[in-house]
């Protein structure tokens, strides 16, 4: 995930302009919300996907550094996160999390079938996400510690 760049050639956007287009990212089909950061998370944008089935907030801060033209990333997970080993509540980096439920459902010719109820991936909110920024000109940079 680390640090991606744009590709050679694409015009540099302002960084009222990219910050609109983040905005935009989060339109009303969009699974998960996309906000003003508050001050005391040191984020100009923040993307917040809550998801009730996993009892999971996937939380990622973005901060528009202009002078650099690169934005700081922080991506951050609430919740029952499982590992090898047990579970946390908290966790802070970058990572795909995938998810699915599935339940036996009974088909149209009366037999029992397994049907997938649920699916999450946590690329959907974050590729789109990086992808504006790249095609604003801009450095995405995935941080794993800092403020």
């Amino acid at each position: 995930m680390g640090t991606k760049y744009p590709a050679e050639g694409v015009r540099t956007v302002p960084a009222a302009e990219l910050r609109s287009a983040l905005f935009a990212v989060g339109g009303p089909d969009a699974p998960f919300r996309i906000r003003q950061g508050f001050p005391k998370e040191k984020a100009d944008v923040v993307a917040e996907h809550r998801i009730p089935e996993l009892e999971l907030t996937v939380k990622v801060r973005m901060r528009l550094l202009p002078v650099r033209r690169e934005v700081e990333v922080i991506t951050e997970q609430w919740g029952k996160v499982s590992y090898e080993g047990g579970n946390k509540q908290y966790a802070r980096g970058a990572g795909t999390r995938l998810a699915r439920q599935w339940q036996f459902r009974k088909g149209p010719d009366g037999r029992r079938r397994l049907v997938e109820t649920f699916r999450y991936d946590s690329r959907d909110m974050t590729d789109p996400l990086r992808q504006t920024v790249l095609d604003g000109g801009w450095v995405w940079r995935q941080v794993f510690f800092g403020s």
